[in-house]
């Protein structure tokens, strides 16, 4: 996540998490701590995984202080180990306490979705299938959780609402049929926006080839009907399969040799990894 994302995209965010954390002052440590008194701690992993938030991490101690440095020993996508030293964070001992729990729960949150990730990724090692996320993030975390999704070794479905057309369910119920709701989107979105539709059986597969998806997805279909789907396409579209994708059940779709399989659980279910700030003293 480089400096202008993290200035335009991030910054207020993080400000939100720490003003929900410090609604008007740490008492606790403003209880212990008088005045500025210049300290270290360390950054320790405490689980095996993949790191990922390194830089939003340091930026929650910048935004309460400037003068915060902190010093890393790894970057986003390293694999690390329990026990691990990751790095050191150096400032008035004020600040290193206030932002610490705010600093580790994006570090974890993130370090598990890209630690959930991989291991998922690897699965698909040696084919063409891209791993997709989707739009099911924490709600004003969506940033952090798509880029620790790239971290991890995955890729990025549509950011927003905004960013592409996808016609699911209730689109088509609202327009009436596949090939209406596709001639709509055709009508109305730019022409450089791809258009993918969500389908369920397969006369949707059929109605949505005829109509001209560029993407169609194959929605909790079973394995034989994703097989004739495919077939039915023909290479006249990019193919997609969802519907509660995890780690212990993608082997059944690794073989079908679709463009992209995307799964919810990269976000929603990933648990995160143990990180903790340790042994902090004076300097």
């Amino acid at each position: 996540m480089n400096t202008i994302t993290m200035k335009l995209q991030a910054d207020h965010l993080i400000m939100e998490a720490l003003r929900e954390d410090i609604s008007s002052e740490d008492v606790t440590t403003n209880s212990v701590m008088k005045e500025a008194v210049q300290g270290e701690v360390d950054l320790i992993c405490k689980q095996d995984g993949i790191i990922a938030g390194l830089p939003v991490f340091q930026r929650v101690f910048e935004l309460l202080d400037e003068k915060v440095k902190v010093e890393l020993y790894c970057k986003d996508g390293d694999t690390v180990t329990n026990g691990q030293l990751m790095g050191k964070v150096f400032g008035d001992i004020r600040v290193l306490l206030s932002g610490e729990r705010v600093a580790l729960n994006y570090l974890q949150r993130m370090s598990g979705i890209a630690t959930y990730t991989h291991s998922v990724a690897i699965l698909l090692e040696g084919s063409h299938t891209k791993l997709l996320d989707t739009r099911k993030t924490t709600p004003n975390m969506r940033i952090f959780e798509k880029y620790a999704v790239r971290v991890g070794g995955g890729y990025n479905h549509r950011y927003n609402l905004s960013d592409g057309v996808l016609l699911k369910d209730n689109h088509i119920g609202a327009a009436g049929s596949v090939t209406k709701a596709v001639q709509m989107a055709k009508d109305y979105a730019p022409f450089v926006r791809k258009i993918e539709v969500e389908v369920e059986n397969l006369e949707m597969v059929k109605e949505a080839v005829e109509a001209g998806a560029d993407i169609i997805m194959l929605d909790n279909m079973s394995t034989e009907d994703m097989q004739e789907a495919i077939r039915i396409i023909g290479g006249r579209a990019e193919t997609e399969c969802s519907g509660n994708v995890t780690k212990e059940n993608i082997g059944r779709l690794t073989s079908l040799g679709v463009d992209y399989i995307s799964s919810g659980a990269l976000t929603h279910s990933a648990p995160i990894l143990d990180i903790s700030l340790k042994n902090l003293h004076a300097i």
